[in-house]
């Protein structure tokens, strides 16, 4: 217990930081490079272990306002403070939240870190860190800046599910998924679809197997191969003639799925690839910005 995380708090100048005693701070700006006209924030996350809390065992990320209502009324806590805060203009207002859980699908967070650079980034990933989805400098240029979490012991990802609207997303969040805080269709225009996973303790139940498919042969070939289609096009609404879906599979000779995350930047290929991930080369959405999917095994 007392390695767990149990709190964490964002400050926006340093009269907040001197009420953080007991936390520790991460030193990396959160809005590194996209200051607006100078006068962006210098923003920080701070984490606390031990005390009398719960430890938190899910974080996620929410940059628009349809993404609030499941969080809320799935009991996240969110903390009230823009991680984009006098950013660029047009940029994202970001918010991150937090659960303390106990059931089947929840593992204390021990560990959180933010990288700055696609090296950073691949090297978390290959060493069984997880990833938030949203970069925290959403639309307002400057570092890619991720949140990096380590849990209390390996998990595997057991399920997979997509969505198109945010109608189930209180009950997938109480149902212990994990949303994926970046729209496979951003900048296509059309609807705003999630990834969501759901992680085991146990390897067993672990997918071991993961594909996209682009075409009509692509997905009789997954399917006579026994795999498990996710129904939802993740590019569904974008004015493209083809879908894209996501296909997963679990044998037991295969090697289990530790996580997943979606790859935006093309330059950053090469440092995942490095690092021994497995980057799908199919966007996955084929109207806007490039996305990839990376697989962690």
């Amino acid at each position: 217990m007392a390695d767990h995380i149990t709190d964490v708090a964002v400050s926006l100048n340093t009269g907040e930081e001197t009420d953080l005693q007991g936390y520790t701070k991460i030193n990396v700006d959160l809005n590194e490079g996209a200051a607006w006209l100078g006068v962006g924030k210098d923003i920080f996350l701070w984490y606390k272990k031990g005390g009398s809390s719960q430890p938190i065992t899910k974080l996620q990320l929410s940059y628009n306002a349809s993404m609030v209502e499941g969080l809320s009324d799935a009991g996240y806590e969110k903390i009230n403070k823009n991680l984009n805060y006098k950013a660029t203009i047009g940029s994202d207002d970001i918010y991150l939240w937090f659960f303390r859980g106990s059931g089947e699908y929840d593992t204390p967070i021990v560990d959180i870190q933010v990288t700055a650079s696609y090296d950073q980034d691949a090297t978390k990933f290959g060493n069984d860190w997880e990833r938030l989805g949203c970069d925290l400098n959403r639309e307002a240029g400057g570092a890619w800046l991720f949140i990096w979490v380590k849990r209390a012991q390996q998990t595997y990802i057991c399920e997979l599910t997509a969505t198109a609207n945010y109608k189930a997303d209180e009950y997938l969040f109480k149902a212990g998924f994990i949303r994926v805080d970046e729209d496979t269709n951003r900048g296509a225009g059309g609807r705003d679809i999630f990834l969501w996973f759901r992680q085991t303790a146990g390897p067993k139940r672990a997918l071991t197997d993961l594909k996209v498919s682009t075409t009509d042969g692509e997905n009789e070939l997954y399917r006579l191969k026994g795999f498990n289609r996710v129904s939802q096009d993740l590019n569904e609404g974008a004015g493209s003639n083809q879908s894209v879906h996501l296909w997963s599979k679990r044998q037991e000779t295969g090697d289990p799925i530790k996580g997943i995350l979606l790859l935006l930047q093309k330059k950053a290929v090469s440092a995942y690839q490095k690092a021994g991930v497995t980057v799908i080369e199919k966007d996955l959405n084929n109207q806007g910005r490039l996305e990839y999917i990376c697989v962690n095994q």
